[in-house]
């Protein structure tokens, strides 16, 4: 971490990002938890609760190596979120966008969404050492594994790649 100062994201165990949330205060970090309400039927009674926007994660506002080391001592912390060897770093914008969002008057029905490409569709590898190739999805593991067909040199070329790494095919 050369430029350690900034907003991070950090991985934690499921259903544990409030008491995290409150953990990471009590140790001066400061952190920002985006939560929205909603309301839950049981099978007597709707209740309003309170969870998550991103569920599994917290934003945090590193400005230390120490703040750095205390965050991964918290229990049921996971890990700080990186693409390759960089750290996921938010900015300072987007952190108030986020806030402006969950802590609006005028906003309701706040939800997230992950869209995952659909087999057959075709994307352009824009991230990563395959970038600007044209694929086929071909197969969907998950949110984070996409398998895609390749065409190079008129071979049918198979590869599993990061979610992440993919935009809407410029020819599409």
């Amino acid at each position: 971490m050369t430029s350690i100062k900034g907003w991070y994201v950090i991985y934690v165990r499921y259903r544990q990002e409030k008491r995290i949330f409150r953990d990471l205060q009590l140790l001066n970090i400061e952190a920002f938890l985006p939560t929205v309400t909603t309301e839950v039927q049981w099978s007597d009674r709707k209740k309003k609760i309170e969870k998550p926007l991103i569920p599994s994660y917290i934003f945090v506002n590193i400005q230390s190596k120490s703040d750095f080391h205390k965050t991964l001592s918290v229990n049921d912390v996971c890990m700080f979120v990186r693409f390759g060897e960089k750290y996921g770093r938010v900015t300072q914008n987007e952190i108030d966008q986020l806030r402006f969002i969950v802590e609006g008057n005028d906003i309701s029905d706040i939800e997230t969404n992950v869209q995952l490409p659909s087999i057959g569709d075709k994307l352009t590898i824009w991230q990563g050492e395959l970038s600007g190739m044209e694929c086929e999805v071909y197969r969907i593991d998950n949110v984070h594994k996409i398998s895609v067909r390749l065409n190079v040199l008129r071979q049918n070329i198979s590869a599993t790649v990061p979610a992440h790494y993919f935009q809407p095919a410029l020819s599409a």
